[in-house]
């Protein structure tokens, strides 16, 4: 078996009871990983281009968040930014991580967000990419990712169309991992759940100036131009309103900038969080 797929397969821990999947490579100060949400999502989907570059020079960690990928989705769980910034905060605790830096692609910017809000003496730096803010409105690309029916062809149609400005980075490789996590047992269930059901998440990832001011931890934004999912307008806000933040927008890039513009996405990050990552 080669390195990749021992990576893939990654292990697992108890979270607050419940089974939590995720990858742990490297050593060093953790960088948190953090996945947006869209059908087939995970870690390892998420982050492969990244996991082991930024791992040469920091202890990466990429979770699997509950009712995403191989972690459990207990039947009494009410998805939430709550829920999902809990999960989180539990994860470091459950591995004894004291303080970490953040990464958070889409939703996963927003967790980053609730959890400086949260408790920022536990956070080192914050990376958003590709993330919800202020500004955010309902784009043809979020309405697509809600439409999704698992399929094969929908799943590329979907990567295709509204993920990606070079479409040559949408492999089948990629649509296979993409698609079988949508259609796994439960997973398109959970999904529909999240995003269609009044009392689960929906349209409760708003964040308002006021929060946004005050998220004081030092912040990398990164988002791509043709980003159809979370218009760069957004970037835009938000780095005018954090006390302690910067800027990098990658030309001819869609939402993806870790995996359609990976190797300088890793040096532009791996410089913000002081890393020295292997190319």
């Amino acid at each position: 078996m080669t390195a990749t797929m021992n990576l893939r397969e990654g292990r697992y821990v108890d979270v607050n009871g419940v089974n939590t999947h995720y990858h742990d490579v490297g050593e060093g100060a953790p960088v948190v990983l953090l996945h947006g949400s869209g059908p087939g999502v995970s870690a390892w989907a998420n982050w492969q281009h990244a996991i082991e570059p930024l791992a040469a020079g920091a202890r990466v960690l990429a979770l699997d968040l509950v009712g995403f990928g191989a972690t459990e989705r207990p039947a009494d769980v009410r998805y939430s930014l709550r829920t999902w910034t809990d999960h989180v905060w539990g994860f470091l605790d459950a591995l004894g991580i004291e303080k970490a830096s953040v990464i958070g692609n889409s939703l996963g910017g927003r967790i980053a967000c609730q959890m400086a809000e949260d408790d920022r003496s536990r956070l080192d730096r914050l990376v958003l990419m590709g993330a919800p803010g202020v500004g955010m409105e309902l784009t043809d690309g979020l309405k697509a990712l809600r439409a999704y029916t698992p399929s094969a062809p929908a799943m590329r149609d979907l990567l295709v169309n509204y993920f990606a400005v070079d479409t040559s980075i949408i492999t089948d490789e990629l649509v296979t991992i993409r698609y079988e996590a949508s259609a796994a047992p439960g997973a398109h269930e959970a999904y529909r759940l999240m995003f269609f059901h009044p009392d689960h998440a929906g349209g409760q990832l708003g964040i308002t100036e006021e929060q946004v001011r005050a998220i004081t931890v030092p912040t990398l934004l990164v988002h791509g131009r043709e980003d159809r999912v979370v218009p760069v307008d957004v970037a835009w806000n938000m780095v005018r309103l954090l006390p302690d933040a910067d800027l990098h927008v990658f030309a001819r890039c869609g939402h993806w900038t870790q995996i359609e513009r990976a190797a300088e996405f890793n040096t532009v990050v791996g410089d913000f969080l002081r890393i020295a990552p292997r190319l």
